[in-house]
């Protein structure tokens, strides 16, 4: 039996208070991107779903210690999660705690056509800095350059650049690495240069603007694979041409 194919989200955001409305703002999003999909659902402790008849008024109250809780779409055919993690000032660029939210998806073809609304949503609705939608394969790869070894130091898979880990990067709006989809805020965008007209007219041909002015900025036309070599590569210049992405640019 094969293993389904997942696309993970991550946007990071602004830490959360309570009470506070973009945790629905970011789950009505979800549904608004992708037809058909009711978040409504959450998961017991021994893994029972619970039907959420209340779904907003669970969310905002749910709300707390920076977090929200996971919720999804009950459907074990086609799962799809939602929830919100605090990143503590210790461990977040420029000292300030983070919301990060996580999102879990199929890769299947509905999921493709929608990927780009669905991470701008999700971004949007956090008030995020930045955040990527990659395909899980590709993203274990992308993890590597950041993940420390027992010597220390990352050690990078298919010759990606190593990168700085979150809390050695000067600010929140720098991102921390490339994904398939991009979304840049449209302070991220300032402090890495998108876009520049001169150098970026292929990253223009593949990314759309966001109604708050960020961006949603796609690599490859085809869901990230770094087995093709032609994927592995558009990764590689995207790096190149963005060196303050990971915190590589000279202070």
């Amino acid at each position: 039996m094969t293993t389904r194919k997942k696309l993970g989200i991550i946007v990071y955001a602004p830490a959360l208070v309570g009470n506070d409305s973009r945790t629905l703002a970011i789950v009505q999003g979800m549904e608004r991107a992708l037809p058909d999909l009711r978040m409504e659902w959450e998961v017991s402790e021994d893994g029972r779903l619970i039907s959420l008849p209340q779904r907003d008024t669970w969310l905002i109250e749910g709300t707390k210690d920076g977090e929200f809780p996971l919720v999804c779409n009950g459907e074990e055919s086609f799962p799809v999660t939602v929830y919100g993690l605090q990143t503590s000032a210790r461990h977040s660029p420029g000292g300030q705690p983070l919301l990060d939210v996580h999102a879990k998806l199929p890769l299947d073809a509905a999921v493709i056509a929608a990927a780009a609304e669905m991470l701008e949503s999700i971004a949007e609705g956090a008030c995020a800095f930045w955040g990527r939608a990659t395909p899980d394969d590709a993203a274990g790869d992308i993890a590597h350059q950041t993940a420390p070894t027992l010597e220390g130091p990352p050690s990078p898979r298919r010759g990606l650049p190593a990168l700085k880990l979150p809390e050695q990067i000067r600010s929140p709006e720098i991102p921390y690495y490339l994904g398939w989809l991009n979304y840049w805020s449209p302070a991220a965008a300032r402090v890495i240069g998108f876009p520049d007209p001169a150098r970026d007219a292929e990253l223009l041909s593949r990314a759309r603007r966001t109604a708050s002015g960020g961006w949603v900025v796609q690599l490859t036309d085809a869901p990230l694979d770094l087995d093709n070599p032609a994927h592995l590569d558009a990764l590689k210049r995207a790096y190149e041409r963005f060196p303050e992405i990971g915190g590589r640019a000279a202070p």
